[in-house]
């Protein structure tokens, strides 16, 4: 467990910059950690987040979250100090129950995208109806954004609020291309 006792600093391939297209707003999220989590059984909980929510929805809130994916597929994200706290828990949680938890911290990066015109916006290269009936608050699934594999999470709020979880390599494609379809709906 070295790389748990030195944890290093996250940078964050995108850096702070926010852009406000009318009606929208683009911003790379805080450092967190993610785990993917395989387990076949259902019940219980992870470190206080229920495994037994239906596929395609997310649980928790914005600091703490889990995304049921598949039958046997989570993703979960804490805030970056919760990391090793979180693999701890896996262990006492989990335990007895064959299970993999992988540490994907390095490998995904997120962009929160909100606002009232946000579902507009990810339409321009997502091709889900990201309507309310169809896709409401609580809702997570895996997709494409333009050319690039996301996660798509619709959190509780209002105005719309999502966040956009690619893998690091494609981070700067997606947050480009959110920036230039935000420019799109600045026209309407």
């Amino acid at each position: 467990m070295l790389e748990v006792r030195y944890r290093t600093a996250r940078t964050l391939p995108l850096g702070r910059v926010e852009t406000r297209p009318s009606g929208v707003s683009i911003r790379p999220s805080e450092a967190e950690a993610r785990f993917v989590l395989r387990i076949r059984a259902t019940e219980g909980e992870i470190a206080g987040l229920p495994l037994n929510r239906p596929i395609n929805t997310v649980s928790g809130d914005d600091r703490r979250w889990i995304a049921r994916l598949g039958p046997d597929e989570w993703l979960i994200g804490v805030p970056e100090g919760e990391a090793d706290l979180l693999q701890t828990s896996a262990a006492s949680d989990l335990a007895g129950r064959a299970h993999s938890v992988v540490d994907v911290s390095n490998r995904n990066v997120g962009i929160d995208v909100e606002g009232f015109r946000a579902a507009e916006l990810l339409n321009a290269g997502c091709p889900l109806d990201l309507g309310e009936a169809a896709f409401p608050a609580g809702k997570a699934t895996r997709t494409l954004l333009g050319k690039a594999e996301i996660v798509l999470i619709r959190r509780a709020g209002a105005p719309a609020r999502y966040r956009v979880e690619c893998w690091r390599s494609l981070a700067t494609y997606v947050h480009g291309f959110l920036q230039e379809a935000g420019m799109g709906i600045g026209e309407g």
